[in-house]
């Protein structure tokens, strides 16, 4: 079997994923081990918020940065980096003038939910602006094996930290909070010096490149703004209504949903620097193939995935949780895996479809998109959670949700690429089939 048959961007950027994954799964091992019920919650409560906020961030600049710098000229490229730097500055400021203000706040309250969010958000938020910025540059010159390797210096640091914490018995919820910003900025600074970030390009911004990014990616922002908001409302319904355990034995689950999202976020990496290209060359047609060819073929590849999870479920919830997850709570956590996974056989179409509508221009569909599943998911999710009082309400809610979402997006993007639903997964099945016979045949010597 051919090296290069392995080795190509799909296997590096699913290598990346992967490793990180891994290195996920080790660091949720060692919370849930390590810190009570209550304390994982409250951790995952506080990433939860630090999340929305690199959301922002990451829906008005990524995507941007992506589309408007691949393929261009050198000079186009400088005045790209410079005006994206200008604008995440920018962003940096304000996210940071509003927690300054919530710093006001500190002295009247006793929960220490809130002041452990309002502390540390603008920090962390900061800590991984140059980190982004070299990770997005990396993407739009599809320098595939440079993110995976940056990739690995910020996960294993921030997982070796972990470790020693744990080793001297000073693994402590500040502790950690603490630790995981020194090696955000740790990255960041390797980053800036040795991955050519791009920030010494901000002198050459304009103000017509500027704009340009702005209005391309006030869309997206907003798009990719209400997805966090929406994955991690159910996090703040949980705390709001049943408290922070819940959140914890929620996040158990989901951190099992890895199996799901690291081939999709790879196949997404990869993907949409694709359609970018595509649409670019004003090749409608390819971009219509390529949105058919990943959501399709990840889409039959997830059923399988689905079945096994039926099947090692349980064994993986006790692993992951440990003793803090016995009994009603890891039962609770188990079953909540299982109907998110049914549900993630959705996920790719739903997901390329947004990048499409992204790619084409057509942010503002999505963004209203996004505006309607959310605003079902926070009244279902408030609604049934409340009627239910357990996480199952949430549950609903997300099927709800998912259900709205792909019925909207399928709708308005067959004006934009014409497809059927029967297309993208007979495309997919086509594609999946030459994938697993040019990796898997033997090559012929």
């Amino acid at each position: 079997m051919g090296r290069s048959r392995f080795f190509n961007k799909h296997f590096i950027v699913l290598l990346g994923n992967g490793s990180t994954s891994i290195i996920g799964f080790g660091m949720a091992y060692i919370i849930f081990h390590n810190l009570s019920v209550a304390q994982a919650g409250i951790w995952y409560l506080l990433q939860s918020f630090v999340g929305l906020c690199e959301a922002g961030r990451y829906g008005l600049l990524a995507t941007a940065t992506v589309k408007f710098y691949a393929g261009t000229d050198k000079d186009r490229a400088a005045t790209v980096l410079g005006s994206v730097w200008f604008l995440a500055l920018a962003l940096s400021g304000i996210v940071l003038l509003i927690n300054g203000i919530g710093l006001l706040y500190l002295p009247f309250t006793n929960n220490i939910e809130v002041i452990l969010c309002i502390k540390w958000i603008g920090l962390n938020y900061i800590s991984s602006l140059p980190s982004d910025v070299v990770f997005w540059r990396l993407q739009a010159d599809e320098q595939y094996s440079k993110m995976f390797w940056f990739r690995m210096i910020n996960s294993c640091s921030t997982i070796s930290s972990f470790i020693v914490l744990a080793l001297i018995h000073q693994f402590t919820l500040e502790n950690v909070i603490i630790w995981n910003l020194l090696t955000n900025c740790s990255s960041s600074l390797i980053g800036l010096i040795w991955y050519k970030s791009g920030i010494q390009y901000i002198s050459r911004r304009s103000k017509e490149c500027i704009t340009e990014i702005f209005h391309y990616g006030k869309y997206t922002f907003g798009t990719t703004l209400f997805s966090s908001f929406l994955g991690n409302s159910d996090i703040w319904i949980l705390n709001f209504v049943l408290g922070p355990a819940s959140v914890a034995i929620y996040n158990l689950a989901m951190r099992l949903m890895a199996f799901v999202e690291l081939p999709l976020r790879s196949f997404a990496t990869t993907g949409i620097s694709e359609m970018a290209i595509s649409y670019n060359a004003n090749n409608m047609h390819q971009v219509g193939y390529i949105f058919k060819k990943y959501s399709g073929m990840l889409t039959i590849a997830f059923i399988p995935v689905t079945a096994l999870a039926f099947i090692f479920a349980g064994y993986a919830i006790q692993l992951l949780g440990g003793h803090h997850f016995d009994g009603i709570s890891g039962a609770l956590a188990t079953n909540v895996y299982l109907l998110t996974m049914v549900m993630a056989i959705a996920y790719p179409i739903d997901r390329f479809n947004g990048l499409a509508l992204d790619i084409t221009h057509h942010t503002n569909t999505n963004f209203y998109k996004m505006v309607l599943v959310i605003s079902l998911k926070i009244v279902c999710g408030l609604l049934f959670t409340e009627m239910l009082q357990n996480i199952y309400g949430i549950i609903i809610a997300n099927y709800i949700g998912m259900a709205a979402s792909i019925i909207y997006g399928h709708y308005y993007l067959r004006k934009y690429v014409p497809h059927t639903l029967s297309g993208i997964v007979s495309t997919g099945y086509k594609e999946l089939v030459l994938l697993l016979q040019k990796n898997i045949k033997p090559s012929k010597q």
